[in-house]
């Protein structure tokens, strides 16, 4: 396989940082996760370093190249989210750690994903969005809705209102696992939290990366200046994870 990457994680207007990010990759396979810790200081940092060290337990105790990256996705999504739930097990569950989750598998010349509450994911090709994942939140039930438009989700009173999440309930949360896509020469595969998207467009987001060929480091440290300025005061950490596909 042959790619580059960059990944950010910028504190934003917050006291601490409770967003964590990780690309690991072998010959055959390569992984990349933004989780984004909920529940207040402490309690959001350590539910998104539980997740992060269980997927990416789970990446490497696998075979590579997966055998059925779909299951792979799930079942390791499933275990980080017994494992958030069991942190807070002796906790009200109104003070329970919680964590949004994106995580991408790059195998074979394709792209697996999947992801729980609003850390997203976006497949560019091209200076255009081929894909992105649809946010597990109240607006964007609304936006289905046709209530709001696109435009307004990033205003919106409830903009930060997910519907689901890794920990806090002990029942297994919605997960959107999608289908495998084909990747091309010069595809961009981008991770982030609501953090990193809230400030910026789609638009801006696709434009920045011009055909794939500039750094993606270079452009994800550009966008997170943005993204964190564009929602000051009181931006939030903002977190991305890219990977440029070159074949």
């Amino acid at each position: 396989m042959r790619f580059t990457t960059g990944e950010i994680s910028l504190l934003g207007d917050r006291d601490d940082n409770q967003d964590r990010v990780s690309i690991v990759s072998d010959d055959d396979a390569a992984l990349l996760v933004v989780v984004d810790g909920m529940g207040g200081h402490a309690q959001g940092a350590r539910a998104a370093d539980l997740a992060l060290k269980i997927l990416l337990g789970e990446f490497w105790e696998t075979p590579h190249p997966v055998f059925d990256p779909l299951g792979f996705l799930h079942l390791s999504l499933s275990r980080a989210h017994d494992a958030v739930v069991d942190l807070g097990a002796d906790l009200k569950i109104e003070e329970r750690p919680r964590a949004t989750c994106a995580v991408c598998l790059v195998q074979e010349g394709r792209a697996y994903w999947a992801h729980v509450g609003d850390s997203r994911i976006y497949h560019i090709r091209k200076k255009r969005i081929l894909e992105r994942t649809r946010d597990h939140s109240h607006v964007e039930v609304l936006l289905r809705e046709g209530l709001i438009s696109e435009d307004e989700i990033h205003v919106h009173p409830m903009r930060n209102f997910v519907e689901c999440c890794l920990g806090g309930s002990s029942a297994l949360p919605e997960m959107s696992v999608g289908r495998g896509r084909s990747l091309t020469g010069g595809d961009v595969l981008l991770l982030c939290s609501d953090g990193f998207w809230a400030g910026l467009t789609d638009q801006t987001i696709a434009k920045a990366f011009v055909d794939g060929k500039t750094l993606v480091q270079d452009v994800l440290d550009d966008l997170g200046r943005e993204a964190v300025a564009t929602s000051a005061p009181g931006s939030d950490n903002t977190t991305a994870a890219a990977m440029n596909w070159t074949g």
